[in-house]
């Protein structure tokens, strides 16, 4: 699977013989996030490929689709989904990956946001956005 990851992308199993269970760091090359480091914990349960794996956002950050708890707005990760872009047993790790890594580029929703603060900042006063998410980044997601 690391040989199919976007540049940006890396993963840590905390325990080797636990494939199921692992992290995502996903460290974005350009956009507002660039130069930050966000950790997603996956777990892939029993259901797995019926049911989407399970996805947290460990590191606290200001995103219109991530709430401050972790929770995660992406339609593949959707058991149902009106939209028809829900999860679906052809779907692969590999897809969720991609999806994640793109919540930082191009899947940005402000429409139909998880953090709505978020997503009204963004669409009110770009910079004040540009801002809160630097002062999240400063103090959960850059490392030096």
């Amino acid at each position: 699977m690391e040989t199919m990851l976007p540049s940006t992308c890396t993963l840590r199993f905390l325990d080797p013989s636990l494939l199921h269970d692992f992290l995502l760091i996903v460290s974005p090359d350009e956009g507002f996030w660039q130069g930050g480091n966000f950790t997603f914990h996956i777990y892939i349960t029993e259901e797995y490929n019926i049911a989407p794996p399970i996805v947290k956002c460990k590191t606290k950050l200001w995103h219109p689709n991530i709430s401050e708890d972790g929770d995660v707005c992406l339609s593949l990760l959707r058991q149902n989904s009106i939209d028809g872009l829900g999860w679906a047993p052809t779907r692969r790790l590999k897809d969720v990956i991609w999806g994640l890594n793109s919540l930082f580029t191009d899947l940005l929703n402000f429409e139909d946001p998880l953090n709505i603060s978020a997503a009204e900042l963004y669409v009110k006063d770009r910079e004040a956005f540009s801002n809160k998410v630097r002062e999240y980044m400063l103090q959960y997601a850059i490392r030096s």
